[in-house]
């Protein structure tokens, strides 16, 4: 049999399917069979599973390299980093008080007939905002011109002298006054020669004799009036009425003062604030009738960090801002610095004087106040706006070192408008710095510098 010629350890052809599979994919016209041993099919199936895996685990290796490929450099322009010194922004807060403050009160004992403002009506400066009763005032007034008239007229009749109708009036005293002397002389004469002869008694004689004495008494009185007429007042005379006059003239004058007083007139121009009396309302002096605030002139008070004490003084530049007034902004300079601290909190005042402000600012507003306040870093430097790069709560300028950005967090210490002024004690001057193509950056990130 044809079996039997094959050697022992031989696969018979019927019993390896693989090599008759094999067989099967070669064209029927080759005759001749390759046999493989059983082991090399092994190697084989082998070899082929370990290429696909290692196909499998390295097929995705490309995609790794060309993602962590470095991007291209980016274009940037740079310029040197200059030195410089500016003013730093403190933010403070303050409030609104009026330049000018008055309580009106009365300057005598009165009752209130009149109250001519309510509160939040404006007033000008001398108006007349109430009017107590000034019937007393007036009578007053009257008395005193009367007095001073009076004694006018005694005064001009001294100056003037007596006049020509009252000299003849007192030369016809005088005439008549002789001739009663004269007749009372005659009569004594009479009297004394029949009481002589024992006509007359001696008591008739006694009054003739007092009745001559009497008429001579009564023509030197009416003399010495004509020579007074005559010889006109004294000096002295005439110094003493005018005194007279004087004191009238401030009687006069102190009663104009009761009656302007009955008038309560506005010291400054303002705002009535409160109003404290009513019509009917009896008032004594320096008793409350009205408040007024001004309105020509306001005070702003700010507080000073205690950090501060020291560095702020007059005339150092605040700008104005009222939170109830939006559209509201001024620029003005520290008026004074109130040399106490708030024992409580620390901080200082300081005081800006505004004239003729803004209508809408009304005294009780709050105010927010950017104050400049010098550097004294000497590690500053100047930059444009441009060169920083705002990120989170962070300050970035981004300075260019072979190529490379190097990234820098910086205070921002002052504003000037288009320019800044920072501090970093890293930074150097004449350092190159990018001004444009900063967004984005990340530090050491390639860089090509652009003209």
């Amino acid at each position: 049999m044809k079996s039997a010629n094959i050697p022992p350890n031989q696969p018979s052809e019927l019993e390896y399917k693989p090599e008759e599979q094999q067989a099967e994919k070669f064209p029927k016209s080759s005759k001749k069979k390759i046999t493989l041993p059983r082991w090399l099919w092994a190697i084989l199936l082998l070899g082929g599973v370990a290429a696909l895996w290692q196909v499998s685990t390295l097929s995705p290796a490309p995609t790794v390299e060309s993602s962590t490929q470095e991007p291209p450099p980016k274009s940037v322009k740079t310029i040197a980093l200059k030195t410089g010194t500016g003013n730093r922004e403190i933010e403070l807060l303050g409030q609104v008080e009026a330049g000018e403050r008055a309580t009106l009160s009365p300057q005598i004992d009165g009752r209130v007939q009149q109250v001519l403002v309510r509160e939040g009506d404006r007033v000008r400066t001398g108006m007349t905002v109430a009017i107590l009763d000034d019937a007393d005032s007036r009578l007053a007034l009257a008395e005193a011109q009367a007095r001073l008239a009076q004694e006018r007229g005694n005064l001009a009749r001294l100056q003037v002298g007596t006049r020509p109708e009252i000299m003849a009036q007192r030369q016809a005293e005088l005439n008549a006054a002789k001739a009663r002397e004269l007749e009372a002389q005659d009569n004594l004469s009479r009297v004394s020669g029949l009481t002589e002869e024992g006509a007359l008694s001696q008591r008739a004689l006694v009054e003739a004799k007092a009745e001559a004495d009497t008429a001579t008494s009564e023509k030197f009185r009416v003399q010495a009036f004509l020579s007074e007429a005559q010889a006109g007042p004294t000096q002295e005379e005439i110094d003493a009425q005018q005194g007279l006059v004087a004191a009238a003239q401030a009687a006069v004058e102190q009663a104009e003062l009761g009656m302007q007083r009955t008038q309560i007139k506005a010291v400054f121009s303002g705002i009535v604030q409160s109003r404290d009396v009513d019509p009917g309302d009896y008032v004594e002096i320096s008793d409350p009738v009205l408040s007024l605030v001004g309105d020509r002139s306001l005070d702003i008070f700010l507080e000073v960090p205690e950090s501060l004490s020291g560095q702020v003084a007059p005339g150092m530049k605040v700008t104005l801002n009222a939170r109830a007034l939006p559209n509201w902004q001024q620029e003005t300079e520290i008026t004074a610095v109130v040399p106490t601290a708030n024992t409580a909190s620390r901080r200082q005042l300081v005081r800006v004087s505004l004239d003729n402000p803004s209508q809408e600012l009304l005294p009780g507003m709050a105010i927010q106040a950017n104050l400049a306040v010098p550097v004294e870093n000497t590690d500053t430097f100047i930059v444009p706006r441009d060169a920083l790069t705002r990120r989170r709560n962070e300050w970035l300028l981004f300075a260019v070192n072979d190529n490379r950005a190097e990234q820098h967090q910086v205070e921002m210490v002052g504003d000037l408008g288009k320019e800044v002024v920072i501090a970093n004690p890293e930074l150097e001057a004449g350092q190159a710095i990018v001004v444009t193509g900063g967004d984005g950056l990340t530090n050491s990130a390639a860089v090509q510098v652009v003209e």
